[in-house]
Parts: C-alpha cells; sequence; structure tokens
C-alpha cells in the first residue's frame, strides 16, 4: 500500500539498538527477570548498554563460523534475551528463526528439518531436559546462549573476539523468521523481510505518535512474534522507557508497575484477562496507564471495561489491532469508558488509510452478512515473503494481492470489521461462538476462560470453563448466563493451566477438543 512504500528502506534489525542509543543513550530499559546471556546487567540496564551487548554477542556468533546468508535457529529458555540474539544475528546478515520456548523437542527437531541444517542456538537446559538429541544431526552447528553440554559451542566460552561491523543487508533479505500459532498442527515458518516489517512499522508508528510525552512503556508480548520487533522500533527510538515482562502473573505485574507507573501498556488479550483482578488491587498498579494496546487478537468487552476503569486518566484509551503473523495489524479500533462494557466484542475495527485494506468474500455466493459470514481477506504490504520450506502452503492463502486470513466475518454499512470465529473453529447452525463467548464473560464474573468446543457425533456443543481460583462454577448463575443462547452442552470445569496454548497464549480449540473427545 502507498504509505507502507514511500522512503520504505527496510527496519535494519541489526542496528536497531544502536541507533536507538546514538539518540538516548541513557534511555532505560527494566525488566522482571535476568539476561541468561548477561546476568550482570541487572533488571535495570540502558539502552547502550544493551546496544553494546548485542554488538559483542553478534561477534561471538561470527567467531563460531556463522557467516552472513545463516539462518540460526533460536529456541532457548523463555526471556528478553531471544530478542536481543535475534538483534545480534541480524547485525551479522544472517537470519534468526525464532522458536518459542513453549514447544515441544519434536516439533522443534520437525522445523530443523525444514529449515534444512542451520546452527541451533539453545541453552543446556533445553539440551538436557527437552531437545531429543537428533538436534545435533540436523543442525549445521549447536551453540550455546549459556551453560555447558557436550558436543555444543557456549558463545561465553570464546573470550575475547574482534568487534564485527555490521553488516548491511538490503531490504528485501530475509531478516527474520517467525512461526504461527500452531493452533492446527505443526506452526509455519513466516519468513519477513527489512521492508515487510518495516510495512508494519508504519501503521503502528501513525497511533504511537498520538503519545506525546515519554511515559514509559510496559509490554508483555511473546519474544519470538514479530510485533514485539516493530514495537521495540516505535519506543525505542523515540526515547521511551521500556519495560519488558517475562510473567504476566498478576502479583508480580502489580509490583512492577507499582515502581515504574508506566503510561502505555502492550499485552496479548489473554494477558489482560489474567490481569483483570489488578483493577480491584489495593496498590492501583494500573492506575498510570493511559493508553492500553492488545494484539493481533479481539478482546473480550468485560476486559477492556476492566482496563480502562482502572485507569486514572480522565480520557483512557484501549486500542485494538487485528491481524495476524503473517501479515501484521491490519485493522484497528480504539474503545473508551463509554463504548467498553456495551461495545460489540465482535467489531474489530477499520483499516488504516492508505496503508492496510480488508474485504470479505462470500462463501456460497450471497451476500455476506452476520448470519452468512464470509471469509475475511486483507492487503498489506506488510505479508511476509513466504513460509519457509512450504511455497505451496503459502500460495494458497494468496489471491492476487489478498491473503485470506482463515476467519469469518462481515463488514457493516459503515465498513466496521466483524471477526465471528476461525474457519477451523465454526460450529455449523450454532452462529459466533466468539460472539457467546462475550455474552458469558459478561454475565458471569467468576470466569477466567470459556471456550465453545463441537460436542461429539453431532452433540450439542460442549462449553469448558475456568473460574478464578478454580472455585466451583454456580449451577444457578449458569444457568442465567446461557438463557437466550444456543443450546449447549452441560460445562466442563478445567484449570486455566491445563488448557493447551500457543506462543501467545491463545487456546489450541481443537486440541482442546480432541482431549475432550479422548476423556482427558
Amino acid at each position: 500500500m502507498l504509505l507502507q512504500r514511500i522512503g520504505n528502506r527496510g527496519i535494519r534489525l541489526g542496528t536497531l539498538l544502536q541507533r536507538a542509543a546514538a539518540r538516548h543513550p541513557h534511555n532505560i530499559v527494566v525488566l522482571d527477570h535476568d539476561l541468561a546471556i548477561a546476568p550482570e546487567l541487572g533488571r535495570r540496564t540502558t539502552v547502550a548498554a544493551l546496544a553494546g551487548l548485542v554488538a559483542d554477542t553478534a561477534s561471538r556468533l561470527w567467531a563460531a563460523g556463522v557467516r552472513t546468508g545463516d539462518r540460526v535457529v533460536v529456541h532457548k529458555g523463555d526471556g528478553f534475551d531471544i530478542t536481543l540474539l535475534a538483534l545480534a544475528i541480524a547485525r551479522i546478515g544472517a537470519v534468526p528463526v525464532l522458536l518459542s520456548a513453549k514447544l515441544d523437542g519434536a516439533t522443534v527437531a520437525e522445523l530443523l528439518r525444514r529449515v534444512d541444517r542451520p546452527y541451533l542456538l539453545t541453552d543446556a537446559g533445553k539440551l538436557r531436559d527437552e531437545l531429543p538429541p537428533e538436534v545435533f544431526d540436523l543442525a549445521e552447528r549447536v551453540l550455546l546462549a549459556d551453560g555447558e553440554f557436550p558436543g555444543a559451542t557456549a558463545l561465553a566460552a570464546l573470550g575475547d573476539v574482534p568487534r564485527i561491523e555490521p553488516v548491511a543487508a538490503g531490504p528485501e533479505h530475509p531478516t527474520l523468521v517467525t512461526h504461527t500459532s500452531g493452533t492446527t498442527g505443526i506452526p509455519k515458518l513466516a519468513v519477513h523481510t527489512g521492508r515487510t516489517l518495516q510495512a508494519r512499522y508504519r501503521p503502528q508508528a501513525s497511533v504511537a505518535a498520538l503519545v506525546r510525552r515519554r511515559r514509559p512503556v510496559a509490554i508483555h508480548v511473546s519474544f519470538v512474534h514479530s510485533r514485539l520487533f516493530t514495537a521495540l522500533a516505535i519506543t525505542l527510538l523515540r526515547g521511551f522507557p521500556l519495560v519488558v515482562l517475562a510473567d504476566d502473573d498478576p502479583a508480580r505485574a502489580a509490583e512492577l508497575f507499582a515502581e515504574i507507573r508506566p503510561g502505555v501498556l502492550e499485552a496479548h488479550p489473554n494477558t489482560f484477562m489474567r490481569w483483570e483482578e489488578l483493577a480491584a488491587h489495593p496498590g492501583r498498579p494500573l492506575a498510570s496507564v493511559r493508553y492500553f494496546s492488545s494484539t493481533f487478537d479481539a478482546i473480550h468487552p468485560r476486559t477492556v471495561h476492566r482496563m480502562l476503569g482502572a485507569s486514572a486518566h480522565r480520557f483512557p484509551v484501549f486500542g485494538q489491532l487485528y491481524g495476524q503473523s503473517e501479515v501484521g495489524p491490519v485493522v484497528a479500533r480504539a474503545f473508551t469508558r463509554r463504548r467498553a462494557l456495551d461495545a460489540d466484542g465482535r467489531c474489530v475495527g477499520f483499516p488504516f488509510p492508505g496503508m492496510t485494506d480488508v474485504r470479505v468474500v462470500s462463501r456460497d455466493g450471497r451476500r455476506v452478512t452476520e448470519s452468512s459470514p464470509g471469509f475475511i481477506e486483507v492487503r498489506t504490504d506488510g505479508r511476509v515473503l513466504t513460509y519457509l520450506g512450504e511455497d505451496q502452503r503459502y500460495e494458497r492463502q494468496r489471491t492476487g494481492s489478498w491473503w485470506r486470513m482463515g476467519d469469518l466475518g462481515y463488514r457493516t454499512r459503515w465498513g466496521c470489521l466483524h471477526l465471528l470465529d476461525r474457519e477451523v473453529d465454526e460450529i455449523p447452525g450454532f452462529g459466533s461462538t466468539l460472539a457467546a463467548e462475550d455474552q458469558l464473560f459478561a454475565r458471569l464474573d467468576e470466569l477466567a476462560e470459556v471456550i465453545i468446543v463441537p460436542g461429539g457425533d453431532g452433540d450439542r456443543p460442549v462449553p469448558v470453563v475456568c473460574t478464578k481460583q478454580d472455585r466451583p462454577l454456580d449451577p444457578a448463575a449458569w444457568a442465567a448466563a446461557v438463557a437466550g443462547l444456543p443450546p449447549l452442552a452441560e460445562p466442563v470445569h478445567w484449570r486455566l493451566s491445563d488448557l493447551p496454548q500457543t506462543a501467545t497464549t491463545k487456546i489450541k480449540r481443537l486440541e482442546l477438543a480432541r482431549r475432550l473427545g479422548a476423556g482427558s
């Protein structure tokens, strides 16, 4: 799209922190965890110190044999150093392939096979406890971010190495590979270029420009998600203090927010759901937040209402972005206190003018409506180059410049996009499961999560419910909450921690349905 293309020279990941440090060397970065690759930096450091760490790590990677154009799979214990390692790999012109710490060993081995003999950058804990021995055969060389393991090369053991200057890769050069959520099976590997990432940066930066004061920005986003890299560029190049969380535990988040007092808060929808309890926290940890931002998925109105109500600002704003790993954000919507609780949670907003576009294609030749939703397709220059090793699968998602999202929805007469269901999660004859879940959340305060999945052999759909502190579900309250909804089976009560989740905390609905069918 035109406004994504003008002057687009690529995001230049390898020098991102170097450029930020040149502008704001004393800007602070606060962590809720220690960096495995540099614990000596502590949990409060500067952009300049992190830029130096990235440059040193890049030089160590070069000394270990990594060269421009090589692929380096990063799969290690969760932490912000995953992001820093990716920046270091990009600094020498190699391509980081980021795999979530939550992926099991068999899946990692399969993805290593797909990448075709990359370097593997991991840690001793993963090799000892989770990864199969075959990873040594699938990788060109196994490198360790921390710890020691037989047959692997520890970066820290390389001693003093000469500093390597950054390699300037062209904007069309692959610069990052991330994986999709994997809700339907083995994740796909999405190839980003400097230009596609910069195209994603543009619409997000246009929204972030509304934030005038340099308020601390707190982020809890998966360290292997492309969104984190554009968020870093927006935040650090403008000199905003940055708070990075690896843990979304409400008690730990409350303690950190009470100390730092962020003005901007970004997280995945399920994290905001966990943080609902902070709205009633006596320390008011969310009082300083003026801007909330939810990444890539629709969010329940109840959660938005709680977040906005916890802010002490007169006019707080909750921004919702709809998109996916393959295309970045394409549609946005803003909530205020006036329309938070009674808002339609299925309305995800409007495209970014001049940058993204959306259409809904009929499935059966009939006009697309709420009762007859169609396939959601989007157009943006932020679309990934391909799926690594699966070009044909990538091409099946394309219709010219349009990309099929795998979601069902419709647009109102005013152009607002409504998201009703994932294609694979649709339950024929039920209507929107997501809309029904919105209503249940609004009616039952005790719910921490509810997922409606198909029943077996034509039975009624099954609601899987999780309650706060795992308290028993009130049968009378449940009966009142489901009144007016399509017929449902009796609820199945699970612990929230037992639900199968992706790296971005989305629930794997197909896997959940399979477990229910197996009597799990």
